[in-house]
């Protein structure tokens, strides 16, 4: 990326808008399958979603809608789901807005190691983080037993429930608010906090009355986003309310398609329409903030406080704060998949790793998970990958509002809960459909929300490297006699290469341990990692399932180390952490 950066094309003048409509007759080839790519992957099932929802059985029934959302076990579902996304964005902000001024404004040693880290929860999956804080605060805790702090032997968890969905929450979406407020912050001039400073106002007096009022709208954009992804969240609910009976309403619409399969449609189509509503006025709220600049933060340099001598004791809170939300959890969950049941203390004598020889050598139904997961996040890596260079190219050459509608369907597939999608992919392909029958009950179906789900993680770094591609190169070739084709595959594939390859491993690390989607798509023979993990702990399972987390956030790892190495050949902001 480097190459590109220093050859960066010119702004396209004001009198180019005109020009971007008139493209050779090849172009608008591309831009139809283009459109065909984005009506097929976001319009049809957000479309067939509202028609199951609105008109179940053909006709249009506002009042049959309205009785399935008044119920009382839907009443109190949706209660729960507001409750627990909104608590869950207040710990989110308390989490998330401390780490995030102390990495963008001060000079805290290690800010960018520290980044890393703090990421990394928003890369694992909820199931993985649930599963770990389960098993290092259970009674079966085998990470407190062998240092004889363990709670006693058939006393409750205390994460089942609201409040450790509440605090799961804001662990897992501090991340976020961390994303949305560090873009924001790195925005405030230094003459600004000066003025302050000048004024007689100490360094927090500064942040709390000058620096955060400032940042107001990306304080509401995170806090709109970390309630959004609380309403969408299924892994944290699904482990910590389901065995108490707290339902929210993702967990309510598994319930329903798990006792009644194909005959429950209606019903999830109505809650996923209400899942889809909430979420959506979050994104809105989300927009209108981010679109809000009362106060002009982009000129001079950025804003900086020193730390002085009070940096290394913020360094020990940054690092013990790691340790508590990442380092503490992770052992916790390894050292549930070294004891050879839950109970057993982990000492030399009882550590073992049968649990991992059982999952990834002996067990059929994790060997083909392993298998199904690999092969379904590979294949939706590869082809979002190419995907996302034809759609950026021929995004490229269109006129901005249709650069912004491209880029908004595939952020708003994004945003949407993914069981919201996979309720409409079952709609979308329960009955046969002319040249590919029905894809329901295969992997197919998984694949094809994956490719829904997931476009916008593969379009973005692709879309900042095709925008930085030079005209000129196509320009010269053209002159040459090199076709669309040939320009595409000789000049901008090469220089696009490692943008579409970051992509692709952020879309594979997304894809391989997911649950959301896969949980109501799978099939016998189809089983997917979320799935397996998921099953083998409501089965007593838990060290298995522990084996299975550990191996996951494993492979988690290793592909964010290679995505980092490609980061040097990035454009700036393509990965969150540098």
């Amino acid at each position: 990326m480097a190459d590109l950066a220093s050859h960066k094309s010119p702004a396209p003048a004001a009198g180019d808008r005109h020009a971007a409509w008139r493209l050779p007759l090849g172009w608008w080839a591309a831009v139809g399958a283009v459109g065909l790519l984005a009506l097929l992957l976001f319009a049809l099932p957000v479309a067939r979603l509202a028609l199951a929802a609105l008109a179940p059985g053909g006709a249009f029934d506002p009042a049959g809608l309205a009785d399935r959302l008044t119920r009382p076990s839907v009443v109190r579902a949706t209660l729960n789901t507001l409750d627990t996304a909104a608590f869950g964005a207040v710990a989110a902000l308390v989490i998330g807005v401390p780490v995030a001024v102390l990495v963008a404004l001060s000079d805290l040693p290690g800010r960018r190691s520290l980044a890393f880290l703090f990421l990394l929860p928003l890369m694992i999956a909820p199931q993985v983080m649930a599963l770990a804080f389960l098993h290092l605060l259970g009674p079966s805790s085998a990470l407190l037993g062998a240092v004889g702090l363990a709670p006693p032997p058939g006393s409750a968890n205390p994460l089942l429930g609201r409040g450790g969905i509440i605090l799961l929450y804001g662990i897992q979406h501090a991340p976020i608010v961390f994303l949305t407020l560090r873009a924001g912050l790195t925005r405030v001039p230094r003459d600004l906090l000066d003025a302050a400073r000048t004024a007689g106002a100490g360094p927090l007096r500064a942040l709390a009355t000058v620096v955060l009022p400032a940042v107001r709208p990306s304080l509401i954009a995170a806090a709109a986003l970390a309630f959004v992804s609380g309403v969408g969240n299924f892994g944290i609910p699904a482990l910590l309310g389901l065995p108490v009976n707290y339902l929210t309403l993702t967990t309510l619409i598994y319930q329903r398609i798990s006792s009644f399969g194909p005959t429950g449609l209606p019903d999830a189509a109505a809650l996923s329409m209400a899942i889809g509503l909430i979420a959506l006025i979050g994104i809105g709220v989300q927009a209108v903030a981010v679109g809000a600049r009362p106060i002009r933060l982009a000129t001079g340099a950025p804003a900086r406080i020193a730390l002085g001598r009070a940096g290394p004791a913020f360094a020990v809170l940054a690092w013990l704060l790691i340790g508590l939300i990442l380092i503490l959890p992770a052992a916790a969950l390894l050292a549930t998949a070294l004891v050879p049941t839950f109970g057993v203390p982990l000492t030399p004598a009882t550590a073992t790793l049968d649990n991992f020889a059982e999952v990834l050598t002996r067990q059929a139904a994790t060997l083909r998970a392993f298998r199904n997961s690999t092969l379904l996040a590979g294949g939706a890596a590869l082809v979002l990958a190419l995907a996302a260079v034809l759609v950026a190219v021929v995004a490229e050459r269109l006129p901005r509002p249709a650069q912004r509608l491209i880029q908004a369907g595939a952020d708003l597939t994004y945003a949407l809960p993914g069981i919201v999608l996979a309720i409409a992919c079952i709609l979308l392909f329960l009955r046969p459909l002319p040249l590919i029958g029905s894809l329901y009950g295969t992997a197919a179906i998984i694949l094809v929300a994956y490719l829904m789900r997931f476009m916008s993680l593969a379009l973005k770094p692709v879309t900042s490297a095709v925008g930085q591609v030079p005209r000129q190169l196509a320009e010269a070739a053209a002159t040459s006699g090199a076709g669309p084709v040939r320009r595409l595959v000789g000049i901008t594939l090469p220089l696009v290469a490692p943008s579409a390859a970051a992509g692709a491993l952020l879309v594979f690390m997304s894809a391989f341990n997911e649950l959301t989607v896969s949980a109501l798509l799978w099939s016998g023979g189809n089983e997917t990692l979320g799935v397996v993990l998921f099953s083998l702990e409501e089965a007593g399972l838990g060290t298995q399932a522990a084996a299975i987390a550990v191996t996951t956030v494993a492979v988690t790892i290793l592909l964010l180390a290679l995505v980092d190495r490609l980061g040097r050949r990035l454009a700036p902001g393509v990965l969150p952490w540098r």
